[in-house]
């Protein structure tokens, strides 16, 4: 089970990486509080923001219960392995970012690191 935290935790890292991507904080100062309920845009101005506080309290929250059972080092290990994997699979699919068969290959170290952790960890 703290395996599967651990993931979650990973995904919830994952989110709160593009919250903070698209958290404007000079865009939410200038939201018109006596007008927050009457257009939609407020809201979506303070929905990174949201993201960034949900994720970010979930992250910390799956990652705290996962290393009830998987050692600090391990967990930080896979945690952020995952975390790096994640945010790069968005990069390319969602934004287009370039890739190389490089980066494949070295994120395929990253797995490989990820699973020989997770492989001499105690169950």
């Amino acid at each position: 089970m703290h395996w599967i935290y651990l993931v979650f935790a990973s995904i919830m890292e994952v989110c709160w990486i593009y919250s903070i991507k698209y958290l404007s904080i000079s865009k939410i100062k200038q939201i018109s509080w006596s007008e927050f309920f009457s257009s939609p845009e407020p809201f979506q101005t303070l929905l990174p923001l949201l993201g960034y506080i949900g994720f970010g309290i979930a992250n910390i929250i799956l990652f705290a219960m996962a290393m009830k059972g998987i050692s600090a080092s391990t967990a930080f290990g896979v945690w952020m392995g995952l975390a790096l994997i994640g945010s790069k699979i968005i990069d390319v699919t969602y934004f287009g970012e370039p890739f190389s068969y490089k980066q494949i290959i070295f994120m395929g170290f990253i797995l490989i690191g990820i699973i020989g952790l997770k492989g001499d960890a105690p169950s």
